[in-house]
């Protein structure tokens, strides 16, 4: 079975400019990925997705293969489907036919290759169940709880809760029954005529890998936090 990783790596990050090559811990936040796919048992073949050239440069003094992304795919309302798709079709131009892809978001460094392999042996063990995909997520707790900022919160109240909360159920009768989940943005995996199909890395019938690591790095204090973590893996040998 074919396998292939995809690392959508965008060069004009906001928030933190250059982020996804940004030093953590040492190395470039994108190393921690790139090394994830490449220590894989399942994953055949590694591509990184960018328009940036320091990006390219950097990805690719780490072995990983890269695919020139055009510029209409790389703005800031770009979604990652497109990206994911063009990264195949151009694969394809190969003859290089995957029977799986998976997605591999950068801003995850925590997430390691033992995690990986776990999420895809799950994909694979859930096949005879007519599981289509599998994206890494965590339990959100209590589910009756959940409040938002409104979107307008100039103009209406600054918060809403998404439940009836003048009429809560006790805990123990709903969340053991029906408890919610996120997804971690660390990991995707799903069928190549899915994702074709469904234009996008969640298909029909998904399902949760919950034993993963989570953490999306989005702010300098993320990066810190990452970073702390990471330090204390390599100290105890587990990196």
């Amino acid at each position: 079975m074919e396998i292939l990783a995809i690392i959508p790596v965008r060069g004009g990050s906001k928030g933190i400019p250059g982020k996804n090559i940004k030093l953590l811990a040492g190395k470039p936040l994108l190393f921690y990925t790139i090394e994830a796919a490449q220590n894989s048992k399942y994953i055949t073949r590694t591509v990184v997705s960018t328009e940036n050239s320091e990006i390219k440069k950097t990805a690719q003094s780490f072995d990983a293969e890269v695919i020139d992304r055009p510029a209409e795919l790389a703005q800031d309302e770009t979604k990652t489907a497109p990206v994911l798709l063009h990264v195949v079709e151009e694969l394809e131009k190969q003859n290089y036919k995957p029977d799986v892809v998976v997605l591999l978001q950068a801003t995850c460094p925590l997430r390691n290759s033992k995690e990986l392999d776990e999420a895809i042996e799950l994909f694979l063990s859930k096949q005879k169940d007519g599981v289509d995909s599998v994206f890494a997520a965590k339990e959100l707790g209590v589910t009756h709880s959940k409040w938002r900022r409104t979107p307008n919160c100039a103009k209406e109240k600054a918060y809403e809760c998404l439940y009836d909360y003048r009429n809560r159920p006790r805990r123990q009768d709903t969340d053991k029954h029906y408890p919610m989940y996120t997804e971690t943005g660390a990991t995707y995996i799903i069928k190549t005529d899915v994702m074709k199909s469904v234009k996008d890395f969640i298909g029909e019938k998904p399902e949760l890998y919950l034993n993963g690591s989570s953490g999306d790095i989005d702010a300098i204090e993320d990066f810190k936090k990452a970073e702390k973590i990471i330090l204390q893996r390599q100290q105890e040998g587990r990196e």
